[in-house]
């Protein structure tokens, strides 16, 4: 935890960064440093290696009081060990079961960084139950959850924050998106997201599950099969029962950025079609399914054509030679922007005064900029839209999906954004959705 010394140096910081905007409630007001009880009251479903990063950073906005994860060892021993929720000698609660968490009325806000597989699941319930949700990215497992949970988002009237802290870097994408909307590059004709491929594996041999687990629970909404240590904790992103491999791990980074800063954040709006013929995946496929299920499935290799109606192109590729990032090419100029830097000729040209502070705010729906989880706690406090909200990242989501599922059957997919629906093809289309396992099926949105 964090000295008190060092918590108001950081508030006194962030109060400084608020200042841009006129009004601004101060950081120390909006996160109540000083007395935990003014504090919004967190529970934290899912607190494994990102789960518990998280809850760390967490730790100093709000009051962690309950704790959830199916591995004692893995999630609660860990969390634990990192001293989250734990002030003045109080412990939080810890539960293995999350439901245990929504039932609870002195609870505001929670995270939800599990596996893919229960992220709508666990965050609809989370809504329902009138809780504020923060939930990891990808959002989603398929298209139909992306409908489902920008339903309930409207339903329900939370605040939600999707994970992707990339929308938060200020020298990196942000700047790329002011630079793109204000036109310094033109009309962007092509982009090229370098998301990186999944890892491959040979055959994995099956054991006994770990005391610590429940996998039965791990496995929820998803079908089962039998324990695999790396079907689980960070290495279940590589199958398909669980996640989108690339296309939605770094998918729903570079893709949500993409398409933010090009302002395609709408329902409505997005790529028409999706060509999958160069994906390779690392096991022989059928029918878009894998005929093995002891190895990696997702895509290793692959460049997907996502084609726009007004002609403009988003490669969607495992490697390129700018590395991992994003690549915008416009009429008048081209940048490449990673996490680590952004570079290119349009950068030269570009004015001293061409980026005010007011287009941060602007970005951050009228909010000061600062950082990714104090942005949420704000908007908890003081009303408005998150930086990275539901309605704009599920339109990214579409495309991580789409492309995945061009890459599973090895062809071209079309897809008309307006009516949100695969046209032509009744296999891709059968995709749209999964089949939840009994007793873990998806809440009703009355």
């Amino acid at each position: 935890m964090l000295s008190r010394r060092q918590f108001l140096q950081t508030s006194t910081a962030l109060a400084a960064g608020a200042a841009i905007v006129p009004g601004a409630r101060s950081s120390s007001k909006l996160y109540a440093a000083d007395s935990p009880n003014e504090q919004l009251r967190m529970g934290c479903i899912g607190v494994g290696s990102m789960g518990c990063g998280d809850a760390g950073h967490f730790n100093r906005l709000c009051n962690i009081v309950a704790l959830a994860d199916v591995d004692e060892e893995y999630g609660i021993a860990r969390a634990m060990r990192a001293g989250i929720g734990c002030r003045d000698e109080k412990r939080p609660d810890v539960y293995k079961d999350y439901r245990r968490v929504l039932e609870r009325d002195d609870i505001d806000v929670v995270s939800v960084v599990t596996p893919d597989h229960w992220h709508v699941k666990i965050a609809i319930e989370a809504l329902q139950s009138g809780k504020h949700v923060f939930c990891q990215k990808p959002l989603t497992l398929t298209l139909e959850e992306n409908i489902l949970i920008r339903e309930a988002c409207r339903k329900y009237g939370k605040v939600f924050q999707v994970g992707t802290q990339q929308r938060s870097q200020r020298d990196q994408f942000m700047k790329a998106a002011i630079m793109i909307r204000k036109g310094f590059l033109g009309e962007i004709r092509n982009i090229v997201c370098d998301i990186g491929g999944s890892p491959t594996s040979g055959p994995l041999a099956t054991e006994a599950v770990p005391a610590s687990l429940d996998w039965e629970m791990w496995q929820g909404p998803a079908p089962r099969h039998d324990f695999i240590p790396r079907r689980c904790h960070y290495e279940y992103r590589w199958w398909y029962e669980y996640s989108g491999g690339k296309f939605t791990d770094w998918g729903a980074h570079h893709i949500d950025c993409a398409l933010w800063a090009l302002n395609l954040q709408t329902q409505g709006t997005g790529p028409i079609s999706f060509d999958g013929t160069k994906a390779k995946h690392p096991v022989a496929f059928k029918d878009g399914y894998p005929e093995v299920d002891n190895q990696y499935n997702t895509s290793h290799d692959f460049d997907i054509v996502c084609k726009f109606e007004n002609g403009m192109e988003m490669h969607v590729v495992s490697g390129s030679p700018d590395g991992n990032g994003i690549l915008f090419e416009g009429t008048k100029g081209r940048i490449h922007v990673s996490r680590g830097r952004i570079k290119g000729g349009a950068l030269d040209t570009l004015p001293q005064d061409a980026i005010t502070p007011e287009d941060y705010v602007a970005l951050y729906n009228g909010k000061p900029y600062e950082g990714h989880k104090e942005n949420f706690i704000r908007c908890i406090r003081e009303g408005g839209k998150p930086v990275s909200d539901v309605e704009s990242h599920v339109q990214a989501m579409h495309c991580c999906h789409l492309c995945g599922i061009a890459a599973r059957l090895n062809r071209e997919v079309r897809w008309d954004p307006a009516a949100e629906k695969i046209v032509g093809d009744d296999q891709a289309a059968s995709f749209f959705g999964r089949e939840m396992y009994r007793g873990y099926e998806m809440p009703t949105i009355s």
